[in-house]
């Protein structure tokens, strides 16, 4: 588990651990699904020269508390409790779905100066749409039942994941421990799924952000774990959030895996947050 040195409580009590590095002017950086904040953490050495990097676990991940009932408006406000702390205002990447949390907040006022997404999980063209409602409600019902184990082996079969290449990874996992920490983190693919709006688009809400937004993607997918995906999954959506959002900036980088390189996203990022806008 990413442990994190520090602590913020958010509005309805919640304990969020964060890490902090750097200084300058503040970036939050958000993680996606079954990320404990350790996925980002290679950023944060890549930003720090220029600006104070506040590191997080969203709720009900690591060392991050959670309080039950689940709801949008409180990982908003666990956001909100980071800028906060930072000083009041921030610069945010999101990385998946933290991509959409940080539209999301945006969109309901959050003090965010720029925004920065790679790759959000949003579910676009017809030909997703009846997978990913079956997803949806599988998860669910495992999920209710308090099957963790079952929400993970969905959330792999859902990107493309064989029944051989899940046993394989679950074998490999134990040895590890890696397994076992995926299975605690599986109850967030569920909050996810509420997050992202069932994964569609929510063009009403994000069409109302009105900060610049660079909206990243790798390419076309290439990594095997996620074969069952079009290739072009995230670059749909990524187009259509361009499209969509009054400011936004497009870029494809050619070759990062779906967990971002710090070496690729890195510098980017440097630039689109030290610009003028």
């Amino acid at each position: 588990m990413n442990e994190m040195a520090f602590r913020v409580t958010s509005n309805d009590g919640t304990t969020i651990a964060y890490d902090r590095k750097g200084s300058g002017p503040a970036v939050v950086l958000v993680g996606g699904g079954l990320d404990d904040g350790a996925e980002n953490a290679p950023l944060v050495p890549a930003l720090a020269e220029h600006f104070t990097v506040y590191n997080y676990a969203r709720r009900g991940r690591g060392a991050s508390g959670f309080t039950e009932p689940y709801a949008v408006e409180r990982e908003i406000e666990d956001l909100d409790a980071l800028i906060a702390e930072a000083g009041g205002s921030a610069h945010v990447f999101g990385a998946s779905s933290g991509g959409a949390l940080a539209l999301e907040a945006a969109a309901a006022g959050s003090a965010i100066d720029t925004i920065a997404v790679w790759e959000v999980p949003y579910a676009v063209g017809d030909d997703l749409r009846s997978r990913f409602e079956e997803y949806i409600a599988d998860t669910r019902r495992a999920f209710d039942a308090g099957r963790d184990e079952e929400v993970l082996e969905l959330f792999m079969r859902v990107t493309g994941a064989s029944d051989d290449n899940i046993a394989a990874r679950k074998a490999a996992g134990k040895q590890t421990a890696h397994w076992a920490h995926s299975v605690a983190l599986a109850p967030t693919l569920v909050h996810d799924s509420v997050f992202l709006n069932r994964y569609q688009l929510p063009a009403d809400r994000l069409a109302t952000v009105t900060q610049p937004v660079l909206v990243t993607t790798g390419g076309p997918i290439t990594a095997p774990y996620m074969a069952g995906l079009p290739s072009d999954f995230f670059d749909r959506a990524a187009d259509e959030l361009a499209d969509l959002l009054p400011h936004a900036q497009r870029e494809t980088l050619e070759g990062p895996d779906h967990v971002v390189d710090p070496q690729t996203v890195g510098p980017l990022l440097l630039r689109f947050f030290s610009s003028e806008h």
